[in-house]
C-alpha cells in the first residue's frame, strides 16, 4: 500500500476527501469489528482509516488483515486517556512500536485503572439498578483483549431496560456529574507524549477544544508545553470543537508547527458520530507515516528510541 502525495499546508477548511483517523471497534468501546470498520470505510469512499481503540493495540491484526483484503490503507493507532492539571486529555498515538516496553507498561496501568474504576462504579450502581459485574462483562465482545470502560456499563443498563440507548445512560446514571461516577486515574499528558515518542510513535491531541468533555480546556500555554515535549498534532476537525475553537487550534498549529487532523470518533452504534464525518488530508497521513516507527504494512520504518 502506498500514499500518493500532495502538498497541503495547514488550512482553514476541512478536507472533503481523506482519511478518518479516529475510530473505535469492539476491542474497546465500539460496537463493530475491525473488519466491519474497514468494509464501512470502503463503502464511504474513504482514502484510508485508522483504528484507535482505547489503551490497546489488540485490534491491529484483525484490522490489518481486513484492510489488506479490501485494498484499503490502514493507520495503526490507540487513544490514550491522560490528564494535564484539571483537564482530561485524550491522546491519539499512531504508528508506534507495539513491542515497546514503555508502551506495554503504560497500557497495562491504564487498562487496570479503567477496570478497577468500572468495578467500583458497578458496585455503586447495583444498589439502585438491576446491574452486576457479570452483566457488564456480557457486553464485552473480545474478552480480555477488550478495554473495559463506562460504555460497557451503559450497555448493561440498556440491556436491563433502564435506558433506551447508550447515549441516554451517559446523560443519566453514568454521567461524570452523577453520584455513581468514579474518575479514572490517568497518566500525565506530557509523560504520554514522551512515552509514545520513545516508541517511535506520533501523538495528536484528540478533540482538544471539546467543551462537552472538559469545563477547563487545554490552554495555549499547555499546548505549547506539549509541543515542546514532542507532540505532533491537534485533531482540529472533530464535532466537539466549536468553530471559533477550530480557528484557535489552527493558529496554534501554525505557531508550533503541528499537524492538523480530522476524525469522526466513530463507535459504530455506540455514538451518533458518522464514519468519515471529519477527515484528515492525504498529505498529513503521509507525514504521520514518515515519522512513525512502522509503515502502512506494519513493518519497521526505523528503530524506535
Amino acid at each position: 500500500m502506498t500514499l500518493e502525495t500532495t502538498s497541503e499546508a495547514v488550512r482553514d477548511n476541512p478536507p472533503r476527501v481523506g482519511w478518518d483517523l479516529h475510530c473505535h471497534t469492539v476491542f474497546s468501546d465500539g460496537t463493530r469489528t475491525p473488519r466491519e470498520l474497514v468494509e464501512l470505510a470502503v463503502s464511504a469512499g474513504l482514502l484510508g482509516v485508522a483504528i484507535t481503540d482505547h489503551d490497546t493495540s489488540s485490534g491491529w491484526r484483525a484490522a490489518a488483515k481486513a484492510a489488506r483484503e479490501a485494498g484499503l490503507p490502514l493507520l495503526r493507532g490507540t487513544e490514550i486517556t491522560s490528564e494535564f492539571g484539571r483537564t482530561s486529555v485524550h491522546m491519539l498515538a499512531y504508528q508506534y512500536d507495539p513491542h515497546s516496553a514503555r508502551i506495554i507498561e503504560l497500557f497495562h496501568r491504564t487498562r487496570m485503572a479503567r477496570l478497577t474504576r468500572a468495578k467500583v462504579m458497578v458496585e455503586r450502581l447495583a444498589n439502585d439498578f438491576p446491574i452486576s459485574w457479570e452483566s457488564v462483562l456480557d457486553q464485552v465482545k473480545e474478552g480480555d483483549q477488550t478495554t473495559v470502560g463506562r460504555p460497557h456499563i451503559a450497555d448493561a443498563l440498556v440491556h436491563a431496560g433502564v435506558y433506551g440507548t447508550r447515549s441516554e445512560a451517559f446523560a443519566g446514571a453514568i454521567n461524570s456529574r452523577s453520584r455513581y461516577y468514579v474518575p479514572t486515574p490517568s497518566p500525565a499528558a506530557l509523560d504520554v507524549v514522551r512515552t509514545v515518542r520513545d516508541a517511535g510513535g506520533v501523538t495528536v491531541v484528540a478533540h482538544p477544544a471539546d467543551a462537552g468533555r472538559n469545563r477547563i480546556l487545554l490552554s495555549d500555554t499547555q499546548i505549547e508545553q506539549l509541543a515542546g515535549a514532542g507532540l505532533d498534532g491537534l485533531e482540529v476537525w472533530h464535532r466537539g470543537n466549536a468553530p471559533e475553537q477550530r480557528m484557535r487550534l489552527l493558529g496554534l498549529a501554525r505557531r508550533f508547527n503541528l499537524l492538523t487532523t480530522g476524525g469522526s470518533d466513530w463507535h459504530g452504534s455506540g455514538k451518533p458520530n458518522r464514519l468519515g464525518e471529519h477527515l484528515t488530508a492525504q498529505d498529513t497521513v503521509r507525514r504521520i507515516v514518515e515519522r512513525g516507527a512502522i509503515d502502512l504494512a506494519g513493518g519497521p520504518m526505523r528503530t524506535a528510541g
